[in-house]
């Protein structure tokens, strides 16, 4: 039963972190990655639409690097717990270059990818028992990480009208101010951006009221038309969270970043020395190249660009109308009303009749994710416009 204890050999129990739930888009990737294995040969592949994994690849400048890195007889050993200072002030750099904003490299953590950042931020930040809202549908790890670490997700169930992002009147409406807030913009799975006016006014509120703010600017640069905006723009007081495996195209290599509020400096710096030691060397170096390299990040998020607008094109060609704008990231959550009646048994029909991996929204919205499903853009232009192909055939079935 979900939640209960599960007991082993010797009667002894489970933790609380052994009973969170899956990441279900990991169990999608293992099940797809099985059924491929087994195709007989000249059967159609499968096609990766479940996660966000650029179809692009690490930057060339960024493979000279670690090149030269590993010719170099360096030992490639421990940097310190906030990550190489370099890297550090060129991410400062960064922030003036796409913000506007100065931000002093003390103020700067890296750490093992924004994964490695969410345990740090709430440790910090918060205590057990502490309330954090965020918006649903969210990245499944805000949750399953907060509760993990005993504390207590306030979720703010968020629609189209909404642009599925979280609103003032809803954390006015709630019985008790939460201690934190988390935000994503562009979000996953919806891809919907809040404007700049919006975080600002957040950012504020959340300052003004002693709400932690956490902003989770993951996808930063890749967006379509709308303006980007950081919350270190308009706060001090929150903590930004970005990675180098989207834009950067380094899923692989597990390299991020935090902008702390300088009280929290330390004491991130002190779990961070605890729990990780130091980032990877060798990523820090390929990071720190990736960020000179400008013009093969902007090609990839033109690619990206065309692969939306096909991708949302062909669903809406194959009756899959209802989606929030993708006006960032690399996703689109559509709606299933009227193509299924539960999203794992509509995804499990597609990987395995149509060879199309997807995401089911059960794993963004406890609630209400079972009406959705999320599909990935990020993969080669071939293969979507394969996907598009496959879904055309698709809506004419139904599980």
């Amino acid at each position: 039963m979900a939640g209960a204890d599960t007991a082993i050999p010797g009667g002894l129990r489970t933790g609380v972190g052994g009973r969170i739930p899956p990441f279900r888009v990991m169990d999608v990737i293992a099940k797809a990655n099985t059924l491929a294995a087994c195709l007989p040969p000249g059967a159609p592949r499968i096609l990766h639409m479940e996660a966000g994994q650029p179809g692009t690849g690490l930057p060339k400048g960024a493979r000279e690097a670690v090149a030269a890195a590993l010719r170099s007889g360096d030992s490639l050993g421990y940097t310190e717990a906030l990550g190489l200072p370099a890297l550090r002030a060129r991410i400062a750099r960064h922030a003036a270059e796409w913000y506007g904003v100065e931000l002093p490299p003390a103020r700067i953590a890296i750490t093992a990818g924004a994964s490695g950042a969410f345990p740090l931020a709430y440790l910090a930040a918060f205590e057990p028992g502490n309330e954090v809202a965020l918006a649903a549908p969210y990245y499944p790890p805000y949750v399953n990480i907060l509760t993990a670490l005993g504390m207590r997700p306030v979720v703010l169930p968020c629609g189209i009208e909404t642009g599925f992002q979280p609103t003032i009147p809803m954390l006015e409406a709630l019985p008790r101010r939460p201690r934190g807030l988390i935000v994503s913009s562009p979000a996953n799975p919806t891809g919907a951006m809040l404007a700049p006016s919006a975080l600002r006014a957040l950012a504020e509120y959340c300052h003004e009221t002693g709400i932690r703010l956490i902003s989770d600017e993951i996808y930063h640069g890749l967006t379509y038309g709308k303006p980007m905006a950081s919350a270190a723009q308009f706060s001090s007081s929150a903590i930004v969270i970005n990675s180098f495996s989207k834009y950067f195209s380094m899923t692989g290599w597990r390299v991020g970043w935090m902008v702390l509020p300088e009280p929290l400096v330390r004491p991130v710096e002190r779990l961070a020395a605890n729990f990780f030691i130091s980032p990877p060397h060798i990523s820090q170096r390929a990071a720190l190249a990736a960020l000179d390299c400008p013009d093969e990040l902007e090609a990839n998020r033109a690619t990206y660009a065309i692969a939306r607008t096909l991708l949302a094109d062909g669903l809406r060609a194959a009756g899959f109308t209802r989606f929030a704008p993708p006006d960032g990231a690399f996703y689109i959550y559509a709606d299933l009303t009227g193509h299924a009646d539960d999203s794992a048994a509509f995804c499990d029909h597609l990987l395995e009749a149509h060879g199309i991996a997807t995401t089911p929204g059960h794993d963004f919205d406890a609630a209400r994710g079972g009406g959705f499903f999320r599909i990935s853009y990020c993969a080669p232009s071939a293969d979507i416009e394969e996907a598009v192909r496959r879904l055309a055939h698709a809506s004419q079935t139904r599980p």
